[in-house]
């Protein structure tokens, strides 16, 4: 198995439609303004955090938490706000919220994607988890994002949030869609946590 290169992912997009909307190189301004970075990178694929969703746990203080029989009315929708620097999400401080990619995926038989944390968020105390993305598995991931700090802190839509790897092994014998995973096809907004 290896890491797949940037002319791989380029390759594998346009041909495939592995990634969707795509962009060939890597985005860090947007008219004449600085911006987390999004798009193509050497060994990797930079995606963005949409405008249109983000969930904060916060509306239960008390109970639990259960990922078998999650309860959505444990979430609180947050606003989206903007100002001269751009469009973006407020996560309070130790806060945790659901948000879903700006870019779509359909994954080769052969391909699986991990997610790692960009540097900028990471140094403002944000980490950005999601699981990886098994063969074929196709849609638009669901975001963890954590504030890791006792500050309010900012996550912007439309800008990268979550750099993806692409891994490249031998073609599995049973992918993630021949065993109909339960998040298959997921739409462009958060998916709670199935059984």
């Amino acid at each position: 198995m290896s890491i797949l290169s940037d002319a791989e992912i380029k390759r594998l997009a346009l041909e495939d439609g592995m990634i969707s909307p795509f962009q060939d190189y890597l985005v860090s301004e947007e008219n004449g303004q600085k911006i987390l970075s999004y798009g193509l990178s050497s060994y990797g694929y930079d995606i963005r955090l949409s405008p249109k969703q983000c969930l904060i746990f916060g509306r239960i203080q008390a109970g639990d938490c259960d990922p078998k029989n999650f309860d959505g009315d444990i979430l609180v929708p947050t606003e989206l706000l903007k100002d001269d620097k751009g469009s973006y999400f407020i996560l309070p401080p130790y806060g945790y919220c659901l948000g879903v990619a700006e870019e779509r995926l359909k994954l080769p038989r052969d391909v699986t994607v991990v997610a790692v944390g960009k540097s900028t968020y990471a140094r403002s105390g944000i980490m950005v988890n999601i699981t990886p993305a098994e063969a074929m598995w196709e849609g638009y991931l669901t975001l963890e994002i954590s504030n890791c700090t006792g500050l309010f802190n900012r996550i912007y839509a439309n800008e990268g949030v979550t750099q993806l790897l692409f891994f490249q092994g031998n073609p599995c014998e049973v992918s993630y869609q021949d065993r109909k995973g339960k998040y298959q096809n997921q739409l462009q907004e958060v998916v709670y946590s199935k059984a």
